[in-house]
């Protein structure tokens, strides 16, 4: 049921200071009332995802991380290599909210009949701060969640869902067929290839084990090629000529594994070429990069002709081009398909005191296949 909207409210801040250190600490904050077309919720449940963890510890060293005073008054302090400030330049000093996506319960609605549609409802919510016991956003910002569905069911139901679906059609919109995916056993990637395996569209899993390659065996993948094995070229060689895939989306990064991709679809291209260029092949490669697992320089070896472009990919632009109709389509989708294509598994419920802790600060980050922590910032909290 609908209860008293309170005047502030606990959250997670992160401040990159000038003198080198980062600080993680909780601070009330005041909890704006509802406009007309808003909504406030008491967040339940906000996941841990790797684009929260480059704002919450930003260039911070976790092995660094110390900390003073306990509760809600713990403050957690990360060092961050001076090679690395340069990077934090634009933030420095600014206390920063964190949470890109999150679920729960609308306890406070505005005047239209939108926002007061939703009271009482379990909504899932974007637009950032998410790591506080209540956030006010926007009507277009939540999505009802069906009957029966907690918030933890529904606290990933944006980043990683509408992801995966924008990887589809983008591959759609620029003329591909097929696509490949890097580090793609994790809760993003299965979720890629129930989407791909629904709609019949070909998928070229990369993985970095023999056990992450079972992961997706599992649930039905059919291409899954294992960038430790010693004929992992060749492998995805043939995996490529077979698919014509001829777009990745690489959450890697840094490292050859986006050049040796390029490299790989045009050696599947040219297997069916009927003259010799030395330009290459004239088939398209795009690679897209929208992670960073390896923060290191992308290398690429060109050897993969002149009919290619690398560039990077986010939800956020993905989404305003296609636009309002397009998207809506997509999020009911996600609804639609919550507990099964877009079902996502966590490791742990930690609080928003346990989030600052050293020790399940290194767990978090490790960002190892099968783990994903969800903070839930009312958990021990009134």
């Amino acid at each position: 049921m609908p209860t008293t909207l309170p005047a502030t409210s606990l959250q997670l801040r992160s401040l990159v200071k000038s003198s080198g250190e980062l600080e993680l600490s909780l601070l009330q904050v005041p909890v704006p009332p509802p406009g007309e077309d808003e909504v406030t919720v008491r967040v339940e449940a906000a996941p841990l995802n790797p684009s929260d963890l480059g704002l919450l510890l930003g260039a911070g060293d976790p092995a660094t991380a110390r900390s003073s005073g306990s509760g809600e008054a713990l403050v957690t302090t990360l060092t961050v290599p001076p090679g690395l400030m340069r990077a934090m330049t634009g933030r420095l000093d600014q206390s920063m909210p964190v949470g890109n996506e999150g679920a729960g319960e609308v306890i406070a609605a505005g005047s239209s009949p939108a926002a007061q549609a939703l009271l009482g409802k379990t909504v899932a919510l974007l637009g950032g701060a998410t790591y506080s016991q209540h956030r006010t956003v926007r009507v277009a910002d939540v999505l009802p969640l069906p009957p029966g569905a907690t918030a933890a069911d529904g606290a990933s139901c944006f980043v990683n869902p509408l992801t995966a679906l924008a990887m589809v059609e983008t591959m759609r919109l620029e003329g591909h067929k097929a696509l490949v995916h890097t580090a793609a056993a994790s809760n993003l990637g299965q979720m890629l290839n129930k989407v791909c395996i629904a709609d019949g569209v070909a998928l070229v899993n990369i993985v970095r084990s023999p056990a992450q390659a079972k992961i997706l065996s599992d649930i039905g993948a059919r291409y899954v090629v294992d960038s430790s094995s010693p004929g992992f070229m060749g492998d995805l060689v043939a995996a490529l000529a077979e698919t014509g895939a001829t777009i990745a989306f690489d959450a890697i990064g840094g490292g050859k594994l986006g050049g040796q991709i390029l490299s790989a679809m045009e050696q599947a291209a040219v297997q069916t070429a009927t003259t010799y260029s030395r330009y290459g092949s004239t088939v398209f490669k795009q690679l897209y990069i929208y992670g960073g697992l390896d923060t290191g320089p992308t290398e690429l070896t060109r050897s993969f002709g002149f009919s290619w472009s690398v560039a990077g990919f986010l939800l956020t632009p993905f989404m305003m081009k296609i636009g309002y109709e397009a998207g809506t389509k997509l999020r009911a989708r996600v609804a639609a398909e919550l507990k099964t294509t877009f079902a996502s598994h966590y490791t742990a419920e930690i609080g928003l005191a346990e989030a600052l802790q050293p020790a399940v600060i290194a767990a978090y980050n490790r960002k190892s296949t099968g783990e994903k922590y969800l903070i839930n910032p009312n958990k021990g909290l009134t």
